[in-house]
């Protein structure tokens, strides 16, 4: 039983896949997915796909106390 699944979260997947295979060339992927998606930007793309928050929870990582 699948719970709450629309064509949008197939999109979403679609996109996040992309990007994760395209990984040594993240920014090119982002910018052939802003494309795809009709996006006016990539920094809309990135939110999109929530890789902005990813980033900044990636900062906390880096850190060492």
């Amino acid at each position: 039983h699948i719970g709450n699944f629309s064509c949008h979260s197939l999109r979403k997947t679609f996109g996040r896949q992309v990007y994760n295979m395209n990984s040594d060339n993240s920014e090119l992927a982002l910018v052939k997915l802003m494309e795809l998606f009709n996006h006016s930007s990539v920094s809309i793309t990135k939110r999109y796909l929530g890789l902005r928050q990813e980033e900044l929870l990636n900062t906390y990582d880096c850190l060492s106390f």
